[in-house]
């Protein structure tokens, strides 16, 4: 402890920070009582006051979770105190009423915690001159599974309480909180998709940037069948009353035991079979009234600005991780094809004649999954009377030759400049990054800084005429309508709740 650390004075209590690089910074605040006990599986309460000054000083434990290149990594503190959040402040002057923006990790709803270091966010926090706060959510069948007598989206109500928790606390530590902007990647992104469609998240931040927004969302009736799935792996009932008194790690190995099942049911769980991801969003109807698309297109955020895009590559990450990239035969790209392209195959092989059966594959995995949710985000919100900016990323990562492309959450590391850490060190190689990665990831963070403060990141907002979008590339450039060729082919298509096609039994 120095004399010069900051400390600060939130509604639970006192808290101390440390001050590196010319911002002060404060780890592990509590925004709700920790989930466990009583409060497991219920939405989450808030935290309890504490007396003195607490030291703010280390990011609180990760929430149970699935391991993956996104995953905790070495010595991180234990605990069940996982909600908390980290926050990155110029200076904690109460009259500064700089913007804040508050990042949502990504991790298929399963794995990610706000303290990797690929989510450093002092180089945002810095350049931007503003305020950054990041947050554990509750992930797996923790935050995410249908369990009888529990709320459903339990990560996201977890999300909601954090955001309670900056408009009551963030203009302590310099940040305004009419000026909150959520920003996500992956399922970060379809979190962000979805606050903005929760009637609980209205009024808490007023703009959004979605990095890459899933399509999948659960039915009711599709969560609660793999939700009965996933208790089963460990010879119980979907319900409180079994589950209150497993351990968390236990409810871990019940969903890294059923994913790679998934695939063995897609006569069962149609297109969410494939992703081996036993995890979404669900339509409950209460939490989550509709789907972010019907949901924007009726207005429900309408005042609030977005930036919404995606990857051009985006599945390559997921088919190399795998050890097929370019290496899909035929007969598995037809699969694909089959399973997700509206008109089905023929109409990919005509709309691109000249692609090769793993190209296709991609192709039509990164348009489900990414590119077209992402598309008709911008597009619903436009139709809602809301203001829409769209981006493609484009630049290849260095690794393998640039054989990845510009793969899924390469977006990540340049964004938060954090080339030497979690898939950085993937989608990088370990190298320095060059002149050109630094100048683009320079780029992306001034972009969305902007927006924070101006609602305007540099580029035309998205219209059905002209339809520009902004390139992200060695040279970005504003170009009209790049994927033209896929959004003709996913015209008309609805991006509803998954549905559940053949019951368990």
């Amino acid at each position: 402890m120095s004399a010069t650390d900051p400390v600060v004075r939130t509604v639970s209590g006192a808290v101390r920070g440390r001050t590196a690089d010319g911002l002060a910074v404060f780890r592990g605040i509590p925004f709700a009582e920790a989930p466990v006990g009583e409060a497991r599986f219920a939405a989450p309460r808030p935290a309890r006051p504490w007396e003195g000054v607490r030291d703010a000083y280390a990011f609180g434990p990760p929430p149970p979770q699935d391991t993956g290149l996104a995953g905790p990594a070495g010595a991180l503190p234990e605990g069940d105190d996982w909600l908390t959040v980290n926050v990155w402040t110029p200076a904690p002057d109460p009259a500064a009423r700089r913007p804040v923006m508050v990042w949502i990790y990504g991790g298929a709803y399963k794995l990610g915690h706000s303290g990797s270091p690929g989510y450093d966010a002092r180089r945002i926090a810095a350049d931007g001159d503003l305020v950054v706060v990041t947050l554990n959510y509750r992930l797996g069948m923790e935050g995410f599974a249908h369990i009888e007598g529990a709320p459903a989206n339990r990560g996201l109500l977890d999300q909601v309480a954090a955001l309670e928790w900056v408009r009551d606390n963030i203009a302590a530590f310099g940040g305004d909180p009419d000026q909150v902007t959520v920003f996500g990647e992956s399922a970060g992104a379809g979190s962000v998709a979805s606050l903005m469609a929760m009637p609980r998240a209205a009024g808490l931040f007023r703009r959004a940037i979605a990095q890459s927004v899933p399509g999948t969302f659960f039915s009711d009736a599709l969560a609660r069948d793999i939700g009965a799935a996933l208790a089963d792996e460990i010879g119980l009932r979907p319900t409180v009353a079994d589950l209150c008194a497993v351990a968390p790690d236990q409810l871990v190995e019940a969903g890294q035991a059923l994913a790679p099942k998934m695939p063995r049911n897609v006569a069962r769980w149609g297109q969410a079979a494939p992703t081996v991801t036993p995890f979404s969003p669900v339509v409950d109807g209460d939490v989550l009234p509709v789907t972010p698309w019907q949901a924007l297109v009726s207005g429900s955020s309408r005042d609030v600005d977005l930036v919404v895009g995606h990857n051009r590559d985006e599945n390559r990450l997921f088919t190399a991780m795998a050890g097929k990239l370019g290496r899909i035969s035929g007969e598995r790209a037809s699969a694909a094809l089959g399973l997700y392209a509206p008109g089905g195959e023929a109409a990919y092989r005509a709309a691109f004649p000249d692609a090769s059966a793993n190209d296709l594959y991609e192709r039509v995995q990164t348009d489900w999954l990414f590119a077209m949710p992402s598309l008709r985000l911008a597009e619903a919100h436009l139709a809602g009377g809301g203001r829409s900016h769209v981006y493609e990323l484009t630049w290849p990562a260095p690794a393998d030759g640039g054989a990845l492309g510009a793969c899924h959450a390469l977006d990540v590391p340049l964004l938060f400049g954090t080339f030497q850490a979690d898939l950085g060190l993937l989608l990088f190689a370990g190298a320095e990054p060059s002149a050109e990665a630094l100048a683009l990831s320079a780029r992306i963070r001034a972009s969305w800084t902007a927006f924070a403060r101006t609602s305007d990141p540099g580029w035309p907002a998205y219209d059905t005429q002209r339809r520009l979008v902004q390139v992200l590339d060695a040279e970005p450039v504003v170009a009209p309508d790049p994927q033209e060729a896929s959004r003709r082919l996913w015209e008309g298509y609805e991006f509803g709740a998954l549905p559940l096609l053949k019951p368990g039994e």
